[in-house]
């Protein structure tokens, strides 16, 4: 099967690109490699450089394609505060472009990297899908436009459409030297090197940490789930447990064997305090549940950033 993978070089991206070339599919990637890089890309991956939001790309990109796994975007909420007008180009633009250059190109299915940012501060926790949606940044308003219109091209253009909602993200080639890092690699690098972690808030804010791995494996669970059943949907996509950013601290100061210090700075804005999934409904309608737990997924990520320092 050729699929193709939008933002096959950034970290997200990358690894379900590993994946489908080891089940023998023929991918193809579209990245304009801005935040991504060229050599997170499987050598047996066929790289279009360019905008999701161009369309001559896009085109050139999805041509033949029977699946897109949508990935690419501006994904920190911060930079959408700072920079809400490039946010949208890329996100909301550049998913609706992409949207268009499949349903042109006779593509079967779309699936659509969203995030539980849409929810803003829910009152429901764990929080269902059908939860009032009130985003609290720009970057949150785009991805709920994005999942708008993959809605409505399910409806309209006869594209199946596939939405996932990730919950905090983490694993191996997350950097900690990114303009917006994350805060597992930001934790882990300043442990490493005998910093401070830089902890915004109080620290007990909670988060859905889910690694790398259920990521991918959600991904080939939405891309293979009867039409009948999914498409036109959305679904969380999160173990279902909270974490505070100190129990992360705690945990990676045990494996690390230090004792962390942390530095605490005001709130970032657009933050919520907690976000808990319930995943139930990826469960029933893609059979997909996540299997790595939290220390696990730590211990593997903490070797892969101490093998990178």
């Amino acid at each position: 099967m050729k699929v193709l993978v939008t933002g096959g070089a950034g970290f997200i991206g990358s690894h379900i690109v590993d994946a489908l070339v080891e089940r023998g599919d023929e991918v193809v990637v579209l990245d304009d490699l801005t935040t991504g890089f060229a050599a997170n890309i499987n050598p047996a991956a066929t790289l279009v450089e360019g905008s999701v939001a161009d369309e001559t790309k896009a085109a050139v990109a999805v041509k033949g394609c029977e699946v897109v796994f949508h990935q690419a975007a501006h994904k920190a909420v911060l930079r959408s505060v700072e920079r809400p007008l490039t946010t949208d180009t890329a996100n909301t633009h550049g998913t609706l472009n992409v949207l268009k250059a499949a349903a042109d190109a006779g593509a079967r299915r779309f699936v659509h990297a969203s995030s539980s940012s849409v929810y803003g501060g829910a009152t429901t926790l764990p929080t269902p899908e059908t939860e009032p949606l009130v985003p609290r940044s720009p970057y949150a308003v785009t991805k709920l436009a994005a999942e708008h219109y993959c809605r409505v091209f399910a409806e309209l253009y006869g594209l199946e459409t596939v939405a996932l909602r990730y919950f905090n993200v983490y694993g191996p080639r997350q950097r900690p030297d990114a303009t917006y890092a994350a805060v597992i690699p930001l934790f882990v690098d300043a442990l490493l090197h005998g910093r401070a972690p830089e902890v915004h808030g109080d620290g007990l804010q909670s988060r859905d940490f889910t690694y790398i791995s259920d990521v991918v494996a959600a991904n080939l669970a939405a891309a293979a789930a009867p039409a009948a059943t999914c498409s036109g949907h959305v679904y969380n996509i999160a173990p279902g447990i909270a974490a505070s950013l100190l129990d992360i601290l705690r945990i990676l100061g045990a494996r690390l064997e230090v004792t962390p210090t942390p530095n605490f700075v005001a709130t970032r804005a657009g933050d919520v305090k907690h976000s808990l999934a319930d995943a139930s409904a990826a469960a029933r309608d893609l059979g997909f549940h996540c299997t790595v737990d939290l220390e696990d997924g730590l211990t593997r990520t903490v070797d892969w950033l101490r093998a990178l320092s």
